[in-house]
């Protein structure tokens, strides 16, 4: 895939610098009004790629943080249900743990050799 995406991009840069190349006459660029700026164009092209990147990098950046920040409601529930039942282990750990164990018995009968079994 980056080998996709590298062969992409080096064609578009390419043709945006053959185009570059047959387009140095000065344009004019108008800000705002009653106020331009002369440039070749080649030059306002590459300030307008350069301002398109710097946007799509901080949108993909902005994304990021969205969907680190906001965290999906199915995720928040599964995470309180785990918790909810790690308790629950923990309070049976405990209950087992406080119950007294069953004494053990022998019972001897002719078929038994000795075994002990809890009544």
């Amino acid at each position: 895939m980056r080998q996709v995406n590298f062969v992409v991009i080096f064609v578009i840069c390419l043709a945006l610098v053959l185009f570059g190349i047959e387009n140095t006459d000065p344009t004019p660029i108008h800000i705002i009004r009653d106020v331009q700026v002369q440039a070749p164009l080649c030059i306002e092209l590459i300030i307008a790629m350069g301002i398109g990147a710097v946007l799509a990098w901080v949108f993909s950046v902005w994304v990021q943080v969205q969907g680190i920040i906001k965290k999906n409601p199915e995720v928040e529930q599964r995470e309180l249900r785990i918790q909810q039942l790690e308790e629950d282990v923990e309070r049976y750990r405990v209950e087992l743990e406080q119950q007294p164990m069953l004494p053990a018995s022998k019972v001897k009968d002719e078929g038994d050799k000795g075994q002990v079994y809890a009544q």
